[in-house]
């Protein structure tokens, strides 16, 4: 059976240090910690790294096989699933944060274990009905495409597909819930499981439907919406039958009280996630208008970094469940150096992910095109790609402390001003005055380097003190009220 964390050993808040700790200061954790931190952090990163590898590649297998049917096809199962990725897939990754945030430090903050289960009860609610505008925007998509300057076929073919997507569109949102349920409780691992059952699932669903069924284009929605519902069931009886069930207390009306805090951070995680994804898509798009091959080589490139992003993307979900799980135990200390050695654990995984793209440069392209001057122009290209990664992860990482802490505001506006008021203007510029893609990537690994150091910036010079209390405060009233030993007349243990 699954033994939780033990937060037993951590700081209290009479032992802790009264003084604001930088991470980028020197500081008094002794070498065997900040090893035994990297461990931890590591071993729980693997497991979301690969979940959401998987999880890609359900998209991905659904691309594939559509694809071998019709030219059309596959550019229109392409497009839709972009289109699903930076509306309703960011509602999943990016709502979800706000479990990242309060689920973890609920758990080792709070008297009743049951209120984490009243945190997954507000998530389905909240994001459920953040879920209603997409839906909506997805049924009624024709007319925003033709309006976008889509070709008519596209647009009409597009809307059909995100129609029939709109169901399993829920599914995976209620997926990604229940992984940050598990997640907050320190169980890593099932996300995994499921979707090594579910992903070549998907791909037989995918084939059966699209052919043998002769549902066409159509089938692969529907396949893929099975398999993210699959993916959600397998996860619950998981967390029933074999970890995760000891904080579900049942249904309650609790779950629709402090609605507002929970909002407010689902929308901010949306924006703090989202501004960055959505600049890559600009890039995307001004790619489209420098001529055929550029485009190609983007798309080679932006393949490949969705795969990539995946790294920094799990370290700092692992990071955020970390952090918030240590201002939940009072262990102020703590926080700091799991955000310190999260930092340092993305810039050496960023790293090798960049000795990896600059000794394959000249031989990446060739694995999706065999065209020498879009290979050509890709090795060009890939050393400013390669040059991001260690920025990228840092952004992962103090992303994901921000996020643990609860301050998702403070990502979302870094990202907004580094993207969108200087670096990606700048490489857009840069493009189409004799850069051309290369401009455009050089724009986006200067908005990473801006981000990445001031996120970091920002991460170490918190007062962690003060960030233990807000921890508490966000928190439902009656667990203040217990975690402060006035329940009942009883001192409650936290």
């Amino acid at each position: 059976m699954y033994d939780p964390p033990d937060y037993s050993s951590s700081t209290s808040t009479e032992d802790a240090p009264t003084e604001q700790t930088s991470l980028l200061s020197k500081g008094t954790d002794s070498e065997n910690e900040k090893v035994s931190e990297f461990v931890r952090l590591l071993k729980d990163s693997v497991p979301v790294i690969l979940a959401y590898t998987l999880q890609n590649s359900l998209q991905t297998t659904s691309v594939l096989i559509v694809g071998r049917s019709s030219p059309e096809n596959l550019a229109t199962t392409a497009f839709s699933l972009m289109f699903a990725m930076i509306t309703a897939w960011m509602i999943a990754l990016g709502g979800t944060t706000a479990l990242d945030t309060l689920a973890s430090s609920t758990f080792t903050g709070s008297a009743n274990k049951h209120d984490l289960g009243i945190l997954l009860q507000r998530g389905f609610f909240v994001l459920g009905l953040f879920y209603i505008p997409v839906a909506i925007l997805w049924a009624f998509s024709e007319p925003v495409f033709l309006l976008l300057g889509q070709d008519p076929q596209l647009s009409r073919d597009s809307a059909r597909f995100l129609t029939c997507l709109i169901p399993g569109g829920l599914g995976y949102l209620y997926f990604e819930v229940m992984k940050k349920y598990l997640q907050a409780q320190g169980i890593m691992r099932p996300g995994t499981y499921v979707l090594l059952i579910t992903a070549p699932f998907n791909a037989l669903l995918n084939y059966l439907f699209c052919y043998p069924l002769h549902m066409g284009l159509l089938g692969a929605p529907v396949a893929t919406g099975i398999s993210y519902w699959l993916s959600f069931v397998l996860l619950v009886l998981y967390a029933r039958f074999v970890a995760g069930s000891e904080c579900w207390g049942g249904w309650s009306r609790e779950s629709f009280q402090n609605l507002g805090t929970f909002a407010r951070l689902a929308f901010l995680g949306v924006v703090h996630i989202g501004s960055e994804w959505w600049a890559f898509e600009i890039v995307a798009l001004a790619a489209g208008r420098l001529g055929t091959i550029p485009l190609a080589a983007q798309s080679v490139i932006m393949t490949a970094d969705q795969v990539l992003n995946t790294i920094p993307f799990g370290v700092g979900v692992a990071t955020s469940a970390r952090v918030g799980n240590l201002l939940g135990a009072r262990d102020a200390s703590g926080a700091s150096r799991a955000a310190n050695t999260a930092a340092w654990l993305s810039m050496v995984l960023g790293g090798a992910v960049l000795a990896v793209l600059m000794g394959t440069r000249h031989e990446f392209a060739k694995i999706f095109n065999s065209d020498e001057r879009v290979v050509q122009l890709t090795a060009e290209v890939l050393p400013w790609v390669a040059l991001f990664q260690i920025a990228d992860g840092l952004n992962g990482s103090c992303g994901g402390s921000l996020r643990g802490m609860g301050r998702q505001h403070v990502g979302a506006l870094v990202n907004l001003v580094s993207y969108y008021c200087g670096a990606l203007p700048l490489g857009i510029w840069m493009a189409f005055h004799g850069w051309g893609l290369k401009g455009l990537w050089v724009g986006q690994c200067i908005a990473l380097y801006l981000v990445g150091a001031l996120e970091w910036t920002i991460v170490g010079w918190s007062d962690w003190e003060k960030e233990v209390d807000k921890a508490f405060l966000r928190m439902d009233v009656h667990d203040r009220l217990e975690a402060s030993g006035t329940v009942d007349g009883a001192t409650t243990a936290v």
